[in-house]
């Protein structure tokens, strides 16, 4: 269907529901559950004792159900929650009583671990709706030793986020009975409407209490015939006589490295450089709903390695998730369905500002920075790839939203990036429609423009010589789709649209979704890696809860899918279904079978056509995944897959051996290992075209929750037979080994200190032993004044 025939469908639709739909609400209820939190003039120290006199005049409730893996049961055992306000914090304290805390058993699983990285252990926390519209929410979780967890729950994506961090406050120790924790949460924490003279939010009290399995207890039963979460909070009022003042955070801090590099030659020397960059994040809670972030000269450096990815026979860019900060701060206001913002794509800036707002049913959401170097996904439908502009670049993302009660959402979301020679503008509307509590029906429609730099293209050119034709003069031709997905002399313009349909119900669920990302589609501040696409896919499950049995829940679910090109073009068909369990042990099991059917490489470089110019190849493959908790200190994991394989590299069929075990050692409640191993084996019928390897290691030793050191080391072996590439010849044998040492003391989040060092080794043909070729030492320091 042509983009102005889908465009007014899409209006159409949206003039209908809003003229016809009678709101209801299905955001937090004080008939689900209800709590009247007192204010007091004076707060609690935060030391884990509970011997202030405000807990005796504090709120009180219990955890009395048990939600998962029970249905709605009572709690097998008892936790105590108390909760009061000041005029700047709200303060949340939990009596977790427990039978197995005594010295003889010891089963509370509980470590001195990074924050956020709390999964598995005993939990106590809160969940809350500061707008109670269902919309977003904040949870903070702590462990018995203190540890503090946080994240915010996003009901319009489905998706909860660890990756914000707050600063806030919490002390817990374990006792003869079990253990308990305080906690302390700033009102400048959230956002909310300050122009109330008594706030009603959403909320949740929860205790996860994993034994043989992972029991979730709730302040109020969870009825999973509903699939929105948030629309089943209960509700808490009070709050009286909020100050909504203008709170103000100021960051400094200071990065200081020597970074040296040399040739992949053991005579060749040094070459160092030495920087000193200061940089200052600033905070501004204009008022409770609006929040100014700017940040000057900032530190994006990655102080933690990313998790280590195998990159072979794989024709599409691999993703990075964000981790900085600034970012990260609201980042939440800007998502939509589509990840049309991935700021991950901002390499380098000199500064950045961000304003996010909420007034009534108005979200708004303001972000522009600037970018050293100008970074983009080239996409494509058969590969994509990073492109890089040596020029300053300007970015700018926008985003509103409008909320007409709990069912219908409609948002706009404008992205810029712009350097001298290139720009990308985007602009897209969506709406989510919730009917009824088991019907989602969601869409979303989007414009861009660009252009390109008119040599762009050379930079896919394996030998830096493209030829007429638009092919590459020597190399790896067959996957240069970037060649010409780039190789253009005007600017370009496309859309993009998604429509999709979830039912949803206690036992079953059906889903239909359709999308067509055009020719000339672009989101260069997203990660859109697929266009000249369209897919449809349809699929559906049932779920069982037996009672009385090792398994707690077993699904069945399956689906199929097809995509084409924008001119009717196959590009791949595919079914698949799969068996879930969730067991004793906190197991979770997946088994499943794909059979599938893809287009090979192109056979002529020069055309983006698919018929006749490539191989349709038939996959069938087998897969499992499982992880359990065999042990209290043991945690292990197995992702495992089997079968056909298309060798991308030379365009015929192979047999793949996939094996990827983890294991997480919990050797002491403060010191544990991580081991990770990924083993990917490529057959062919004439012999084995490649092995690789990748071992990611991490060893964490915690003082306590503020102090601890890392050591992580990251191997890649990859071994390749260059006889049987037909197209070109690929090193025999490449390695990589990345190696980091941190010392880390974090106050809070944004009060830090790190001292570390990393550097990173290579063999190749030439030089068969891990050769040094680069190392770094570094230094953070960073303090969050709060005004």
């Amino acid at each position: 269907m042509p983009s102005t025939a889908i465009s007014k469908a899409l209006l159409s639709t949206l003039l209908l529901v809003t003229s016809s739909c009678a709101f209801s609400v299905f955001s937090g209820t004080s008939e689900q559950f209800h709590i009247d939190i007192v204010t007091l003039e004076q707060g609690a120290t935060i030391d884990g004792r509970l011997d202030e006199p405000q807990w005796l005049q504090a709120s009180i409730t219990e955890l009395k159900y048990e939600t998962s893996p029970g249905e709605n049961i009572a709690a097998p055992v008892a936790t105590q929650v108390k909760i009061f306000a000041t005029e700047t914090s709200l303060f949340v304290s939990f009596v977790a009583q427990d039978p197995d805390s005594s010295a003889s058993s010891n089963l509370i699983r509980a470590n001195i671990t990074d924050r956020d990285s709390l999964w598995g252990d005993d939990l106590v926390g809160i969940k809350l709706d500061t707008f109670n519209d269902e919309r977003l929410a904040y949870q903070f979780f702590v462990n018995p030793y203190g540890v503090q967890m946080d994240s915010i729950e996003n009901e319009l994506t489905g998706q909860e986020s660890n990756a914000w961090d707050g600063i806030w406050h919490s002390s817990a120790r374990k006792t003869p009975q079990g253990y308990l924790v305080e906690m302390e949460l700033p009102l400048r924490l959230f956002n909310f409407d300050s122009s109330l003279d008594i706030q009603t939010w959403g909320i949740e009290f929860i205790r996860f209490y994993p034994r043989d399995k992972n029991h979730r207890l709730s302040s109020h039963s969870i009825d999973r015939n509903n699939n929105c979460q948030l629309c089943q909070l209960g509700t808490s009022t009070g709050l009286e006589g909020l100050e909504s003042g203008q709170d103000l955070q100021l960051t400094p801090s200071l990065v200081m490295n020597r970074s040296s590099q040399r040739d992949l030659d053991p005579s060749q020397e040094w070459k160092s450089d030495n920087n000193i960059e200061p940089g200052l994040d600033i905070r501004w809670g204009i008022t409770p709903n609006t929040l100014l972030s700017a940040t000057i000269n900032p530190d994006f450096s990655q102080v933690e390695a990313d998790a280590g990815q195998l990159d072979i026979n794989s024709t599409f860019a691999l993703f990075y998730p964000e981790k900085r900060a600034f970012f990260l701060d609201n980042k939440d206001y800007f998502d939509t369905q589509l990840q049309l913002l991935h700021t991950r794509n901002i390499v380098s800036p000199d500064y950045g500002v961000k304003l996010t707002s909420k007034v009534d049913n108005h979200t708004f959401a303001l972000m522009a920075t600037n970018d050293t170097k100008t970074n983009f996904l080239v996409p494509g439908n058969l590969s994509s790839d990073i492109a890089s502009i040596d020029e300053e670049s300007h970015n700018l993302a926008g985003r509103y939203r409008a909320d007409f009660g709990s069912e219908l959402s409609i948002g706009a979301l404008v992205t810029a990036k712009q350097s001298e020679q290139y720009h990308n503008y985007v602009v897209s509307g969506d709406v989510k429609y919730k009917p009824t509590q088991h019907d989602t029906l969601t869409a979303q429609y989007v414009f861009s423009t660009t252009e390109y730099p008119v040599d762009l293209f050379k930079e896919f050119c394996s030998q830096d010589t493209c030829l007429p034709d638009n092919s590459c003069e020597l190399g790896d031709c067959g996957t240069n789709e970037r060649v010409l997905r780039t190789k253009l002399d005007q600017e370009i313009s496309d859309d993009f649209y998604r429509l999709k349909y979830i039912h949803k119900r206690r036992n079953w669920y059906a889903f239909t979704q359709y999308e067509s990302a055009g020719d000339d589609f672009r989101a260069d501040l997203g990660f859109i890696s697929r266009v000249d696409v369209t897919k449809f896919v349809a699929g559906g499950g049932y779920i069982w809860y037996p009672l009385n049995s090792s398994f707690s829940r077993i699904e069945l679910r399956g689906d199929w899918d097809i995509s084409h090109n924008q001119a009717g073009e196959l590009i791949e068909q595919e079914a698949e279904a799969k068996i879930e369990f969730e067991a004793s042990m906190q197991s979770y099991t997946a088994i499943g079978f794909i059979n599938r059917k893809h287009v090979g490489r192109r056979h002529d470089a020069s055309t983006l056509a698919i018929e006749g110019n490539t191989q349709m190849f038939t996959e069938n493959i087998g897969w499992l995944y499982s992880s359990f908790t065999p042990a209290r200190q043991i945690s292990l994991e197995l992702d495992a897959e089997y079968g056909d394989s298309i060798d991308y590299s030379n365009d015929r069929l192979g047999t793949q051996l996939l094996i990827n075990p983890e294991v997480e050692w919990n050797i002491t409640d403060s010191v544990s290992l991580e081991l990770s191993h990924m083993y990917r084996r490529l057959d062919v019928n004439e012999g084995n075209l490649f092995t690789a390897n990748l071992t990611d290691v991490r060893l964490s030793w915690y003082f306590n929750i503020s102090n601890f050191i890392r050591i992580s080391s990251i191997y890649t072996d990859i071994q390749r037979d260059p006889s049987l590439y037909l197209y070109y010849t690929p090193k025999e044998s490449q390695q990589n080994l990345g190696n980091e040492v941190l010392y880390g003391y974090k106050l809070n989040p944004q009060s830090v200190f790190y001292l570390g060092y990393s550097d990173g080794m290579q063999s190749n043909n030439n030089i068969d032993t891990l050769t040094r070729d680069e190392q770094t030492y570094f230094m953070k320091l960073s303090y969050a004044w709060l005004l």
